[in-house]
């Protein structure tokens, strides 16, 4: 390190200063960070997950804690009060710590306990993006995206201000993490990024006034569910305009809970529906791999396959039969994945009919009555008043102290436009800081 000014020693002023150990602001401080308090869990008998390196499991007997380390935020949970209690206590001799009680507030995530189980929204960020973008008072609309989008890849009118729209776009990005509703809309735009048309600011807008519409929506997870997996594989053949490439899109629920969902378009072109649908088959299969691998070190195993619906009857065929098959001999051999999860017993896929197929969400946009019916099976809604606890309020908490925190489609967008005017408008979280 560079002498500080005013301390520089006038014998040897072009020396430098050898650390004795991290400081605050060098880049290798967070990881140094990292290690000291990996190893001080690992010294009091925690397992690093190999699932994620931040989750931390601890066992004995009958009883399991599991901690959560994001930078110097934490939050703890465990089958024991005492246990937890004792490791909160060798965590404040080791290090400057401040208890916030139970989960309210994390990472821009609210949450709010009822009887049950968890409700998990961001309303407050959501407000903020909003104000951000001058859209506070705008009129909602009923859905985030028209269903016809073609206007989007034929407009060259650049918008004038990018960095603006990536701005607005990148915020929406971590929005995702408790609304799985504008998924494929906010992945859409965000496809757009590197050249903004004036119609894609059109249709980041329109997300924008659906979020206006449904900013306290969050996700509920309930409690006393089974903890079996089961998932949703769709596809979108050849829907981008430009590239003719398809949308992967998919869902996992433990039991009847949602965790894991992605709308993301295939990185080669598929020369038919049922190979867009196979590939998005072997994406979600991997998905499901990795939550199994995450499951395992929960001391959650899973005693029968994991279920995977696909609408497809010949992806599912494929899927399940290693032949060859003259039209998709040119498959790449990482797709096959699929063919070897399902021959181990991991993943069993079964056939849905299209009108129950809870992916389509993920993939294209839907009518209203659709996406309206999909968003409901996703878990995606308001907390009740009646469900909250005594004594919580529905109102966002106060933040804890964060040390780092043209022609057709004009006139189905203004019809959308008068129609949103229609519409009117027990964890712990711990603080810590190394002494």
């Amino acid at each position: 390190m560079e002498q500080p000014p005013g301390f520089v020693n006038p014998a040897y002023p072009n020396h430098v200063c050898k650390l004795h150990k991290a400081l605050y602001g060098l880049k290798q401080a967070p990881r140094a960070w990292f290690n000291k308090f990996t190893n001080f869990l690992i010294e009091f008998g925690f397992s690093c997950s190999n699932a994620d390196p931040s989750l931390f499991t601890y066992h004995r007997g009958s009883h399991t804690l599991v901690l959560l380390l994001y930078v110097d935020d934490v939050l703890l949970t465990g089958s024991s009060p005492e246990l937890v209690n004792t490791l909160i206590h060798e965590l404040s001799t080791q290090f400057s710590m401040k208890n916030l009680g139970a989960i309210h507030y994390f990472l821009g995530i609210q949450a709010h306990h009822h009887d049950n189980g968890l409700f998990l929204n961001q309303s407050t960020y959501a407000e903020e993006i909003l104000y951000e973008a001058g859209m506070a008072n705008a009129n909602p609309m009923p859905t985030p995206l028209p269903t016809r989008l073609a206007a989007a890849f034929r407009d060259t009118d650049l918008f004038p201000d990018p960095t603006y729209f990536r701005s607005i776009a990148g915020k929406l990005q971590y929005l995702i993490l408790t609304r799985p509703d504008i998924q494929f809309a906010v992945n859409f735009v965000c496809q757009r990024m590197h050249s903004p048309t004036m119609t894609d600011f059109s249709l980041l807008k329109r997300i924008l006034r659906y979020i206006r519409g449904t900013t306290a929506f969050g996700l509920h997870l309930h409690k006393n569910t089974s903890l079996s997996l089961t998932s949703y594989s769709d596809s979108d053949w050849a829907g981008c305009q430009d590239t003719r490439r398809s949308t992967t899109g998919f869902c996992v629920f433990l039991g009847s809970n949602i965790i894991s969902w992605c709308a993301k378009r295939q990185p080669t072109v598929s020369r038919s529906s049922t190979e867009a649908e196979y590939r998005a088959l072997a994406y979600t299969a991997s998905e499901l791999t990795w939550i199994n691998s995450l499951l395992r070190d929960l001391r959650i195993p899973q005693s029968a396959p994991a279920l995977l619906h696909c609408d497809n009857l010949f992806a599912v065929h494929l899927s399940a039969n290693p032949g060859f098959h003259s039209r998709s001999k040119h498959i790449e051999v990482d797709y096959h994945y699929i063919r070897e999860r399902v021959a181990l017993g991991v993943v069993e896929i079964k056939h849905i009919p299209a009108a129950h197929q809870v992916a389509d969400n993920f993939t294209k946009p839907l009518p209203r009555s659709s996406f309206l019916h999909l968003r409901a099976k996703l878990g995606v809604g308001t907390l009740p008043i009646t469900s909250l606890r005594e004594g919580e309020s529905q109102t966002p908490l106060l933040r804890p102290e964060l040390h780092h925190v043209n022609g057709e489609e004009e006139k189905k967008m203004a019809h959308d436009e008068e129609e949103g005017k229609k519409m009117g408008s027990d964890m712990g979280i711990n603080n810590v800081q190394n002494r």
